[in-house]
C-alpha cells in the first residue's frame, strides 16, 4: 500500500512546486527508492523543468465523452434539457435546433438516459495528455496536462491518479493552486496533506481557507513555512494559536530562487536546505511509516 502525501497550498507563488520537487529528491535518498511524483497542476504543469535530463516513455490522451444529438431521430422534446443538470443542451422546437455545449458538458450520462428516440450517440474528445517520464530518480514522474480551453481539470487529475505504478512505496501529488474541486480531487485519497504557505497576510488568508476545506473533508494536515524571514509573525502565531504543526521552514534566499527561476534547483544545492528537507522528511517518516 502506497502512502500517498500531497503537497497543497492557498495561494499560487508560495512555492509548493518547490517543495514538491525536493521531498521527490530527498525522499528517495533518505527514505524510499519506489517513490514517483505527479504533477497534479494540470493546467499549468511545470515539475517536468526541474528535471531537463528526464526521458519521455509514454504519452496518452484523456478523452470526454460528449453527446451528439442526431435531428433526424430527435422530437425537441427537451427532456434531454430537463435532465442535464449543467445547462449543457439547448433545443429550440420550432426552429428544430438541437446542440451539445461541450464546454459545460460533465458527461454524465443523464441525456442519453432521457431520451427514447435514440437520437443521442456520445463522442469520445480528447481533452488533456497523459505524459511519463524517467528522471534517474525513484519511479519517475506522472504528469496531466489540460488542453487548452477546456474547463474539463477534475477529469484530467482522476484519470491521471490511475496512472501511478502499482510498486510505488510514496506517491507525491503536487495539487494545484487554490481551494476549489481540482484541489479536492487532488488531495482527497491522500494520507496526508503538507500545506504550504509564506509568511505573508495573502499568504496567511489562503492558508486559513485551505485549512477549512482540509477540515470539512476531514484530511490530516502539516504546514511548511516558505520564504521564511520575508513578511510578518502572524503565521506562526496563528498555527500556534490553532495548534497546527510546523513542520518545517525554508528560509528566503536569493541564490536559491535563481536556480528555481531558472529550472536548475536540484543542482548542488546547499547544504543547509538538505538540513531542512531532512528535518520535514524525519517528521514525515515518524507521522506516516
Amino acid at each position: 500500500m502506497s502512502i500517498k502525501i500531497a503537497i497543497a497550498s492557498g495561494k499560487g507563488g508560495t512555492g509548493k512546486t518547490t517543495v514538491s520537487v525536493n521531498l521527490y529528491y530527498f525522499m528517495q535518498k533518505y527514505w524510499s527508492k519506489n517513490i514517483q511524483l505527479v504533477d497534479c497542476d494540470v493546467e499549468e504543469p511545470d515539475d517536468a523543468i526541474f528535471f531537463p535530463e528526464a526521458v519521455k516513455k509514454a504519452e496518452s490522451d484523456v478523452t470526454q465523452l460528449i453527446p451528439e444529438i442526431d435531428t433526424k431521430n430527435c422530437t425537441f422534446c427537451r427532456k434531454c434539457v430537463e435532465y442535464c443538470e449543467f445547462n449543457a443542451i439547448v433545443i429550440i422546437p420550432p426552429a428544430e435546433f438541437a446542440e451539445v455545449n461541450s464546454s459545460l458538458c460533465h458527461s454524465c450520462g443523464a441525456c442519453s438516459v432521457a431520451c427514447q428516440y435514440n437520437a443521442i450517440t456520445e463522442k469520445a474528445v480528447p481533452i488533456g495528455r497523459l505524459t511519463r517520464y524517467s528522471t534517474g530518480l525513484g519511479n519517475g514522474l506522472l504528469e496531466g496536462r489540460l488542453k487548452i480551453g477546456s474547463a474539463m481539470q477534475t477529469m484530467v487529475i482522476r484519470k491521471l491518479k490511475q496512472e501511478p505504478d502499482n510498486d510505488n512505496e510514496i506517491i507525491i501529488y503536487d495539487a494545484p493552486p487554490g481551494t476549489s474541486c481540482p484541489v479536492v480531487i487532488t488531495v482527497a485519497n491522500a494520507d496526508y496533506i503538507i500545506l504550504v504557505t509564506e509568511p505573508t497576510p495573502f499568504g496567511l488568508h489562503d492558508l486559513k481557507l485551505t485549512i477549512d476545506m482540509l477540515k470539512v473533508i476531514d484530511k490530516p494536515y502539516g504546514v511548511i513555512v516558505n520564504k521564511a524571514g520575508l513578511g510578518n509573525e502572524e503565521i506562526y502565531q496563528y498555527l500556534e494559536k490553532e495548534n497546527i504543526e510546523l513542520l518545517g521552514e525554508i528560509p528566503y534566499d536569493k541564490e536559491y530562487a535563481a536556480k528555481y527561476a531558472t529550472g536548475g534547483l536540484l543542482n548542488n544545492i546547499p547544504e543547509k536546505f538538505k538540513n531542512y528537507y531532512s528535518e520535514i522528511i524525519d517528521k514525515l517518516k515518524c507521522k506516516l511509516s
